[in-house]
């Protein structure tokens, strides 16, 4: 079996400042990263202790959103670098892991 090593990024944010138009545009546009996937979840609650959470009675949507990507290491710490510029601190996690060819 073939493998390579890659860094999956994932990025904590929340619908109402994810900002997500502009961040797949940079990672579609112009990193070109290999693949992008957006959760969008029913609760969470960040370093601020606020739940955002979906019940019926919510009028506006703020929900908790993780966008997760990878790709060669070289490549996502340049646009690590990028993301940290556009992204409050804390909010981005990454690790190394293997994809099979």
């Amino acid at each position: 079996m073939n493998e390579t090593e890659v860094l999956i990024v994932r990025i904590y944010l929340h619908e109402a400042k994810a900002h997500q138009a502009e961040l797949l545009k940079f990672l579609h546009d112009e990193s070109k990263v290999r693949g992008v996937t957006v959760f969008r979840g029913i609760t969470g609650f960040g370093s601020s202790g606020k739940y955002h959470s979906s019940t019926l009675m919510d009028m506006s949507l703020d929900l908790p959103v993780v966008v997760e990507f990878y790709d060669e290491p070289d490549k996502v710490k340049s646009i690590i670098e990028e993301l940290n510029k556009r992204i409050k601190p804390g909010h981005i996690v990454y690790w190394s892991a293997k994809i099979n060819l």
